[in-house]
């Protein structure tokens, strides 16, 4: 299933310094995860400055935050990038010691990796309950970022029981054809067996793909808030109605008027 296209409707600004003559715009807060080197920073870059940059050192974690305008709503956006570095931690695991490395410089290297693989785990733990939706990147060119989405998506899941919140799989390098490893009716067939939607993106070509996918995303967060508030409201406990006023004032002129007749009824 394929967002609606939107790209026209989509413009960025800076988020000013004092937000004293605005209006406070909606929060959004989404996170992008996926395996290392599928483009989850690339994709973020692309959408916030309309640039490709290729390549980038593996991160441990950014937030990008801007005003963006979807549709003439604004909206305060915060984008989580997340490490890709669970894969590779247990690439690092798995991989063969030097043939002269000690048993205590093996168990020091071991304990070391799953001390980062903890923290990875952690940081990716903290990032799902902040965030409010979700977009699951992987890579055509690399079937076992495409198998990481499922656990991604169960681990969501999970943390928010209610399945509410929004998830957009992707499918990028949409450009590497050669280079292809999981072909498109994959990633439909898992988008549809999750219940999400699914979009296969060029992020170094097609800047509107990008955009729609997070554009998409923002509006279904934000629908969310709108019925969150809804259900706020009416759980709230009706306030009395007030009284009439032209009502009070002609019980008030009653009470008073038979107070002043009393005296001379008894004299």
């Amino acid at each position: 299933m394929r967002p609606p296209t939107m790209s026209g409707h989509c413009l960025l600004a800076p988020i000013p310094e004092s937000s004293s003559d605005y209006l406070l715009p909606k929060d959004i807060k989404l996170a992008v995860l996926g395996a290392g080197r599928v483009g989850k920073s690339a994709m973020i870059v692309r959408f916030l400055t309309k640039r490709f940059i290729g390549d980038y050192e593996p991160n441990t974690g950014k937030l990008y935050s801007r005003l963006v305008y979807v549709e003439g709503d604004q909206l305060s956006l915060q984008i989580q990038d997340t490490p890709g570095g669970i894969q590779g931690s247990s690439d690092v695991i798995l991989s063969p010691l030097p043939p002269r490395a000690s048993l205590i410089q093996t168990h020091f290297d071991l304990s070391q990796v799953q001390d980062n693989l903890t923290q990875v785990v952690d940081s990716l733990s903290k990032c799902v309950q902040w965030a409010e939706g979700f977009l699951l990147v992987y890579s055509i060119t690399d079937y076992d970022s495409y198998q990481s989405i499922r656990p991604l998506y169960q681990h969501i899941r999970k943390v928010h029981p209610d399945s509410r919140a929004p998830v957009i799989i992707v499918g990028n390098k949409g450009d590497l054809l050669h280079a292809r490893q999981v072909q498109t009716h994959d990633g439909i067939q898992l988008a549809n067996e999750l219940g999400s939607l699914f979009l296969e993106i060029s992020t170094s070509e097609n800047y509107e793909d990008v955009c729609d996918v997070f554009q998409h995303l923002c509006k279904e967060v934000s629908k969310l808030h709108s019925l969150s508030g809804e259900k706020r409201r009416a759980s709230i406990i009706p306030r009395p109605r007030s009284p009439n006023m032209q009502d009070l004032k002609r019980r008030f002129k009653q009470a008073l008027s038979s107070k002043v007749k009393a005296p001379s009824a008894l004299g």
